[in-house]
């Protein structure tokens, strides 16, 4: 199965949707942010590994604290993804931080101040 074939276009994606069915849940780890989304996710064409992309609305520490708390429960949420998706092998999962979403917004906010600089000159 190549990489970008459309059965692995097709489980990225339900992957994805699983994947954050789980995580805002089931999981009750105090640790994780409530403002958490699952960006990406990209299983290995074999199906044994999975990398998925997380982005954590909020400061530094909530970022950490979310990441960590994913991977301590790396198990459970592999098992319940075993129980929820049907595939040959379920994947071991590894959790990114993803800060898109903030670098996103950080931009959106230096292009509304340089605006707002353009309209006062006016």
């Amino acid at each position: 199965m190549r990489k970008n074939s459309i059965k692995n276009t097709r489980i990225n994606g339900e992957v994805l949707k699983e994947l954050s069915n789980i995580i805002h849940g089931e999981i009750k780890d105090p640790r994780i942010h409530p403002m958490t989304s699952v960006v990406a996710v990209e299983v290995a064409p074999d199906l044994k590994s999975c990398k998925a992309y997380i982005s954590v609305l909020g400061d530094e520490e909530s970022q950490k604290d979310t990441i960590k708390g994913l991977r301590s429960a790396e198990g459970f949420i592999r098992r319940q993804l075993a129980q929820n998706i049907n595939l040959r092998n379920t994947p071991e999962i590894t959790f990114v931080l993803d800060q898109s979403i903030e670098y996103g917004v950080n931009m959106s906010h230096l292009i509304d101040e340089v605006n707002a600089g353009i309209k006062d000159e006016e």
